[in-house]
């Protein structure tokens, strides 16, 4: 399992090792002490979440205010998606800024979310299958989001904004600048 940091360095990306042959492939998906040990710290996932969408959906950008803000560590299981987070902690010298990867079935990688970030993705197949682990429940009180076309973030979707789906709740999410949320806390 190898483990990469992106250039905001607290979102990481994930590369398990795939062990494949003639009769199909085995994959270790997760591994708390290969994670804690690269971390230095743990996190205590409690909840699996899967999805199921259509090419052209976008689910985003969401967040937990404190104190059920969510770490989570996403993947696909089938398909594939454009997956971002976007650094919303009032105060980080990467705030409004973004990671995207492309997470699919073949590649196998993880995208490793921390707490004080907004999350989406886009659906760049039909029938796509995503699921992520969180280490906080859901808590309807502190579920927040920010629009996805924020002109400040300037998220490159690869989609034209007509044949993105996005959902009512999602529609009406404010734009950073308008948003509840976090205070930069320095962890290096």
């Amino acid at each position: 399992m190898k483990f990469i940091r992106t250039e905001i360095p607290e979102v990481i990306i994930i590369e398990p090792k795939v062990h494949g042959d003639d009769r199909g492939y085995f994959v270790e998906t997760f591994r708390q002490d290969k994670l804690d040990e690269f971390l230095g710290y743990k996190i205590d996932f409690c909840q699996d979440n899967e999805s199921k969408s259509k090419k052209g959906v976008l689910r985003g950008l969401h967040y937990q205010l404190p104190p059920f803000a969510q770490t989570k560590l996403v993947r696909v299981i089938q398909g594939s998606v454009l997956d971002v987070a976007v650094d919303i902690r009032k105060g980080s010298p990467t705030f409004g800024k973004y990671i995207s990867v492309e997470l699919n079935s073949t590649n196998k990688k993880q995208l490793l979310i921390p707490r004080g970030f907004a999350h989406g993705f886009i659906v760049l197949e039909d029938e796509t299958i995503f699921s992520y682990k969180v280490d906080n429940y859901y808590s309807l009180e502190n579920d927040r989001g920010i629009k996805f076309d924020d002109p400040d973030i300037n998220i490159y979707w690869s989609f034209l904004k007509d044949e993105i789906l996005v959902s009512s709740k999602d529609k009406k999410a404010p734009y950073l600048n308008d948003a509840e949320i976090f205070e930069y806390i320095d962890l290096y």
